[in-house]
């Protein structure tokens, strides 16, 4: 009685394992699936790089047969060739034009360059001509009063335009400004002074136009002096 009672419950636990296991086997194949599917990719990969790679090198070897050949290198170096010579050309064009650019400017500035002057000047030479031809009805000291309106006109005009007047009445000799004509004994300047000036120098903007004409003290001996 006991025999056929028990056949059941051994029947349910035989499913249980059959069932395990099978569940362990599919979840098995399902990892394998997956590993077979990386692996897969992974030399798909493999195989994309490899034709990259195999790509790249052909088309360096054919640059390489590219550059050897020789029509290819010289129209490459005649290119590179006429470049430089119209770079050559347009440099030259423009060095040529700045020479005549600055060799017009230096013509010009010779030529204008005491345009100003020249312009200030002729208001001198209006006084002047005005005062001659008044000076057959004007008295002496008119006359003079118009040399010295005139004389002061020209003096303001030198010295807008940088000309100072050396005038070195009692100052110490200086043969870079003044030139000695003569020299003379004083009781009243130091030797080597100016004793008097003859003609007055003048000077443009610090360069030494013309000298002061001057008279120099001279040192007296002891014993021309005792004399």
């Amino acid at each position: 009685m006991n025999g056929p009672s028990e056949r059941p419950e051994a029947d349910t636990a035989d499913d249980a394992v059959s069932a395990a296991a099978n569940e362990q086997a599919a979840e098995e194949g399902g990892e394998s699936a997956e590993d077979d599917c990386r692996d897969a990719g992974g030399r798909a990969k493999q195989d994309a790089r490899a034709d990259d790679c195999r790509d790249a090198g052909g088309r360096a070897k054919q640059d390489a047969r590219a550059d050897k050949d020789p029509e290819s290198v010289e129209a490459a170096l005649q290119a590179k060739a006429d470049e430089n010579w119209q770079k050559y050309l347009r440099a030259a064009a423009e060095l040529e034009n700045v020479r005549k650019r600055a060799a017009r400017d230096v013509e010009n500035a010779h030529k204008f360059a005491l345009e100003r002057l020249a312009v200030e000047l002729l208001a001198v030479r209006d006084s002047l001509e005005m005062g001659l031809a008044a000076g057959d009805d004007a008295d002496v000291e008119s006359l003079r009063q118009g040399k010295e309106a005139t004389l002061k006109q020209l003096v303001t005009i030198m010295e807008r335009f940088g000309v100072e007047k050396l005038d070195p009445q009692g100052e110490p000799f200086d043969p870079a400004l003044h030139e000695a004509m003569t020299m003379q004994a004083s009781a009243d300047l130091e030797p080597g002074s100016v004793l008097t000036v003859i003609q007055k120098g003048y000077a443009l903007n610090g360069r030494l136009l013309r000298p002061a004409r001057v008279v120099v003290v001279a040192e007296v001996e002891d014993g021309a002096g005792e004399g």
